[in-house]
């Protein structure tokens, strides 16, 4: 299984803690940081959605080889729901099946996200403007402060967040390069303009768990789903992070997912060649 964090000026896979801790022994996992946050390279590289569409898809490709051929259950929260649904939709046979918890692309407006590519552009005007060294690291150094970090997981959980997810991303989010990636999704250009037609487009098994509080709460436009024999919409009564705020409901409802899957599989493919550097029981392996 590949957990995938979400995308905000602190994220990391962090954000999957709990998911990952519950599986440790009955599941093989791997929690992936993206390029730009957590452990993964920071810096003023191009941050795309083709990027982190790459990102994935190596991942996932390194899972499938480590694990003898079987394919990928991929779970991602918010904006990387929309990297992993595009990922899936270009090498489907690389992946069982998607969790998306609380993905974008599903509230009020949404279904006009449909057409057109996002465009690859190296650096948006907004981009540049918020890197400029004039005021790059005083506007991040605000962005981020430990009052800012708490403010935002506050409107993420509609309460008081997890004090081991606050003390992480302060810790991730003051990381050199860290403002590059964070300024990249600030711009708006990693939010895909054809994701309507992205998620409609997946045959594969999917379940859409979101929650129903909070600022990331509007899933007014998840009603299509239903129609669709491969959607399974769950909703809990929480903020967008329902694996940490009710675990005991949320986790038995990944389990049983995760379980269909397993008996939906077909034989393992043949497995691809690793692509990343993969830390594995205290060795580097290529």
């Amino acid at each position: 299984m590949l957990l995938i964090h979400s995308i905000n000026a602190a994220a990391s896979s962090y954000e999957v803690k709990p998911i990952a801790e519950a599986m440790q022994g009955r599941r093989r996992v791997f929690a992936l940081d993206l390029p730009g946050f957590g452990l993964s390279s920071r810096g003023p590289e191009v941050y795309t959605v083709a990027r982190y569409v790459e990102a994935i898809l190596l991942a996932a490709r390194t899972a499938q080889e480590i694990c003898g051929g079987q394919r990928v259950a991929a779970l991602a929260l918010s904006l990387s729901g929309e990297f992993l649904a595009r990922a899936a939709l270009q090498e489907p046979r690389l992946f069982a099946g998607l969790a998306l918890v609380t993905p974008t692309g599903f509230e009020t407006g949404a279904q006009r996200r449909r057409g057109g590519m996002p465009e690859a552009r190296p650096r948006t005007g907004l981009e540049r403007f918020f890197t400029l060294p004039l005021w790059r690291s005083g506007l991040f150094a605000m962005l981020v402060s430990r009052p800012s970090v708490r403010f935002f997981l506050r409107r993420t959980f509609d309460g008081p967040p997890d004090p081991g997810l606050v003390d992480y991303a302060w810790q991730s989010a003051h990381q050199p390069g860290a403002a590059y990636a964070a300024f990249a999704f600030a711009s708006g250009k990693l939010f895909s303009p054809d994701i309507r037609d992205v998620y409609e487009a997946l045959e594969l098994p999917v379940w859409l768990a979101h929650g129903t509080r909070g600022s990331f709460s509007d899933f007014s436009e998840a009603g299509w789903t239903m129609t669709r024999p491969n959607w399974e919409l769950t909703s809990f009564d929480t903020g967008a992070f329902p694996h940490f705020q009710a675990r005991d409901a949320f986790l038995p409802r990944l389990d049983g997912f995760l379980d269909a899957l397993q008996q939906q599989a077909p034989a393992p493919a043949r497995p691809a060649a690793p692509h990343l550097r993969v830390v594995q029981n205290s060795g580097d392996r290529s």
